[in-house]
């Protein structure tokens, strides 16, 4: 199911995670039994599965499950989902079971010719934008990190994390979901919640021979108590499914439709640049026309968002200033009550 790793998670909650995983009840017993440990035993590493962000519903007299149950990641149902065309670019797929940042892991890797995937079940070190951290329990959404090697320098990337976002959109729409949109520079929105981030991450030269790291992490069937620590409105695609009347689809198939959006993209983005997917963004603008905050270190630039550049700049209308340029790093957007 997946490649071995230092962060693994300990073998017996790993065991017992694919046993509980089927979504039906297991008494202790039976799983001590199963396992060749005690009861006890069964008790203690049931424990330290929230941990993982997994729940673990008890009922006496009967025991344990994973309520809607597992639904695991495999390197061989994704591969046999992703195009030729994707095959041929990709010089490795990782599909681990814990890891503390799929960012970090690719990050050490050396580099390749080709692009490098890595997914995970979990990460105990995720990371978002500006430092926050990614909340991520186990095996409930996608994260996901591609890396390739750019000559031309980080110029090269302009726009990059607006077009993987138009990306996103294509892949999921193949899968019957619709009404998402995009909130600059780098999140996946429905109904003004999220569901979806990028992160982007350049090592080497800023004007020649760069290593680029594509992070996403995507909500699929997050838990409601996720919420405290995510802080935000947000919301998975299970939840969208259901609100639109159309059928789930697995993390594989999730996973296998997004890496054949993203892999052509990136192949092909120090060509082509963002401008071939600018009127496509535009399209799915989720603050187009409307009144926003633009945060840049402790300023505060208030005004309507027209759009974007040729490179993924933000367009703002001010009043005193006219139209001011904003591009990526430390600039967020927020939408203010009209």
């Amino acid at each position: 199911m997946t490649d071995n790793l230092p962060l693994d998670i300990p073998l017996p909650q790993l065991q017992l995670l694919q046993l509980l995983a089927d979504g039906c009840e297991h008494s202790g017993q039976e799983l001590a039994n199963i396992l060749g440990v005690s009861r006890t035993s069964i008790w203690k590493q049931l424990a330290k599965l929230n941990t993982l962000g997994v729940e673990v519903v008890s009922r006496h007299g009967h025991g344990y499950c994973i309520a809607g149950g597992l639904d695991f990641l495999s390197e061989q149902q994704i591969l046999h989902l992703l195009s030729r065309e994707s095959i041929q670019c990709i010089d490795k797929l990782h599909v681990l079971t814990a890891i503390d940042s799929t960012n970090s892991f690719l990050l050490k890797q050396d580099p390749t010719s080709s692009i490098s995937i890595c997914m995970a079940e979990c990460q105990t070190a995720g990371r978002g934008r500006r430092g926050r951290t990614w909340v991520s329990p186990f095996a409930k959404n996608i994260y996901l990190s591609l890396k390739m090697t750019i000559e031309g320098g980080i110029n090269a990337l302009e726009g990059l994390s607006l077009a993987v976002g138009v990306a996103m959109v294509r892949a999921l729409r193949t899968l019957n979901i619709s009404d998402l949109q995009l909130k600059w520079p780098n999140d996946l929105l429905w109904n003004d919640q999220k569901l979806g981030g990028i992160l982007i991450e350049v090592v080497g030269d800023p004007a020649g021979r760069c290593h680029l790291v594509v992070g996403i992490g995507l909500n699929v069937t997050g838990e409601k108590s996720m919420q405290a620590s995510i802080g935000q409105p947000w919301i998975s695609l299970a939840d969208i499914a259901h609100a639109l009347s159309v059928p789930s689809s697995s993390r594989n198939n999730i996973a296998a439709a997004m890496l054949n959006e993203i892999i052509p993209l990136l192949a092909h983005y120090e060509q082509k640049g963002f401008s071939y997917c600018r009127e496509e963004w535009q399209s799915l603008n989720a603050h187009h026309g409307k009144s926003v905050d633009v945060h840049v270190g402790t300023n505060i630039v208030s005004g309507v968002a027209v759009g974007v550049n040729d490179v993924g700049a933000l367009i703002l209308q001010t009043q005193d200033k006219g139209e001011m340029v904003f591009h990526g790093g430390e600039v967020s957007l927020r939408g203010v009550a009209q």
